[in-house]
């Protein structure tokens, strides 16, 4: 294909995902096609001396640019019309695409050649972009990478167990309503906008809680589990969601049912105004929103009668000391404490 464009007058683009795979494919091509003169362009090489390498590429004088991905948004070279793709199966959809439009800026019908491995099956997702981008050869091609894009990649990572931080510990509600502060904020022309009824605990207790994809494959009824779990504060409100999950989808898995007893921890949590409670093997840590508890006598004398269980630390901070190895017995070892602390209040 490279000596073909050659001896038509053209050039061509040979393409690697890593920099790494530079060195390799120079030796191929000294080895395979000595007869080929390529220059060699990539991210970390000066502006001075990247920019002298797209511009001798640009005035013909190399038949082939050996570069990484770099060449995505470059000079548009009407003459280089071959592109070869190493290890296409290691490059995104979006990428492939706009890597594929260095080519075919002339009259001159252009060639893409996408390599992979001979003998290395490609994943399920790497073959799906292939053909896709194979598909995408007609006006409004663009709208369709993206929805093919995001069918393949799906729409990220929010509601999975594969993240961390804040959005795993306390579900995809409190990112909504950050959100929503976010939106009022801008419309306030930057202005902190105070709701004292979006604060949302966190509940830390090393357990998975969220809705299995194995479970209900569809997002959008995921989505939409998400959000009436997270208004489900009331035990009868979570009781009669549990048994449309069972009549709808069959038996709860263990990360829903965690997921159920979460939200009624945080609901009270907000009873009691406890910001987070942080669970462990050998006790936990409940922080009071704002150091403040309304019924401070009934606490102490709570205390009391624990000695040596429960403590108030210097900090404001409630230690519950306790025994509780797994992730669901230290979200029941939560519902109980808070159980007791709620009541109170009430």
């Amino acid at each position: 294909a490279l000596l073909r464009e050659k001896y038509r007058g053209g050039q061509a683009y040979y393409v690697v995902p890593r920099l790494s795979d530079l060195e390799d494919i120079q030796a191929f091509l000294r080895e395979q096609v000595p007869e080929i003169k390529f220059t060699v362009g990539h991210g970390q090489l000066s502006p001075t001396q990247l920019e002298d390498v797209m511009t001798t590429f640009y005035e013909g004088q190399y038949d082939v640019l050996v570069s990484t991905t770099i060449v995505e948004s470059g000079l548009d070279v009407p003459t280089a019309n071959t592109l070869v793709v190493h290890r296409a199966d290691m490059f995104g959809l979006a990428q492939l695409y706009q890597i594929r439009g260095r080519v075919g800026r002339s009259k001159t019908r252009a060639f893409a050649y996408l390599t992979t491995p001979p003998n290395k099956t490609l994943s399920v997702a790497s073959e799906k972009r292939l053909k896709v981008l194979q598909s995408l050869d007609n006006l409004g091609a663009g709208f369709q990478l993206a929805s093919h894009d995001l069918d393949i990649r799906g729409g990220g990572n929010l509601l999975g167990n594969e993240q961390s931080g804040h959005i795993r510990e306390i579900g995809v509600e409190l990112y909504q309503q950050m959100l929503e502060d976010a939106v009022a904020e801008l419309k306030a022309k930057g202005e902190a906008v105070i709701d004292d009824r979006g604060w949302s605990p966190q509940i830390n207790a090393g357990a998975a809680v969220m809705i299995p994809e194995d479970y209900i494959p569809d997002l959008n009824i995921r989505l939409s589990l998400y959000r009436r779990v997270s208004e489900a504060e009331k035990l009868e409100d979570r009781e009669a969601l549990a048994a449309e999950l069972i009549d709808r989808f069959g038996p709860i898995p263990d990360e829903a049912q965690q997921l159920l007893k979460v939200v009624g921890i945080k609901g009270l949590c907000r009873q009691a105004n406890v910001a987070k409670i942080d669970v462990g093997p050998k006790g936990a840590v409940i922080t009071f929103r704002n150091d403040y508890f309304s019924n401070p006598g009934g606490l102490i004398g709570l205390i009391q009668s624990r000695p040596g269980d429960w403590r108030l630390r210097p900090d404001q901070k409630l230690l519950v000391k306790g025994e509780w190895e797994q992730g669901y017995d230290r979200l029941q070892a939560a519902e109980k404490i808070m159980k007791e602390l709620a009541a109170l209040i009430a």
